[in-house]
């Protein structure tokens, strides 16, 4: 397949970066700063501004499908602005291209923990998540928001588990849920971003999740 990457420089996107060359897939890679991706096999680096969707509409046009990892940068003092803007702009973009399958990447904080309670307001996770990202967990629940709203493209949204860690073999093993938190035990589950971009290419390959949003653990 040929796949548009939002955000492939980031730490889930690298992932999904490599998850994508290793099953062969040809991948335009969007990014401001194209020389962070060096040189990949199937991969091209395309200049653009995630924010711009005149321009993502550009770089993205005959994709089979739009994966976007897209991270406004957790020291941004516009977090919120700017994610909310990026994600607009990819909804745009890839409409305004005629690609109709989007996967966005989002958070955890918009999983449910029970009935109308999300994780990103319970205490505990306000105690753990430093003030300067909650911009940023917000954002990503207004993506959501967003993404829910659309009509025209086929869209999945992915929240990762409570714990997503850089460490740990991929294994291609993993269970699905759907708007609630995956738990193991009486503990957040979690799932290392190796396996996590087996989740996203794997739903781009076999979609199974067209217009909901998922999530994966161990």
């Amino acid at each position: 397949m040929h796949i548009a990457l939002i955000g492939g420089s980031g730490f889930v996107g690298s992932a999904v970066l490599a998850e994508l060359a290793q099953r062969g897939h040809r991948v335009i890679a969007l990014a401001r700063d194209t020389t962070r991706y060096g040189t990949m096999p199937g991969v091209t680096a395309v200049p653009a501004d995630a924010t711009d969707a005149a321009q993502v509409a550009h770089a993205v046009e005959g994709a089979d499908a739009v994966i976007s990892a897209y991270n406004a940068g957790w020291k941004s003092p516009e977090l919120y602005e700017r994610f909310v803007a990026g994600t607009r702009a990819i909804i745009d973009g890839t409409r305004r291209a005629g690609v109709k399958r989007l996967l966005l990447v989002g958070g955890a904080g918009s999983l449910f923990v029970a009935p109308g309670v999300q994780l990103a307001d319970t205490p505990g996770f306000k105690a753990q998540v430093p003030a300067a990202m909650m911009p940023g967990v917000e954002g990503a629940r207004e993506a959501l928001k967003m993404i829910r709203e659309e009509r025209d493209l086929e869209w999945t949204f992915l929240s990762p588990p409570a714990r997503l860690g850089a460490e740990g073999a991929r294994t291609g093993t993993f269970r699905t849920g759907g708007d609630e938190l995956l738990m193991a035990g009486t503990e957040p589950a979690g799932i290392a971003v190796a396996d996590l971009a087996v989740a996203i290419v794997d739903e781009i390959e076999r979609p199974a999740h067209v217009r909901q949003r998922f999530t994966v653990a161990y």
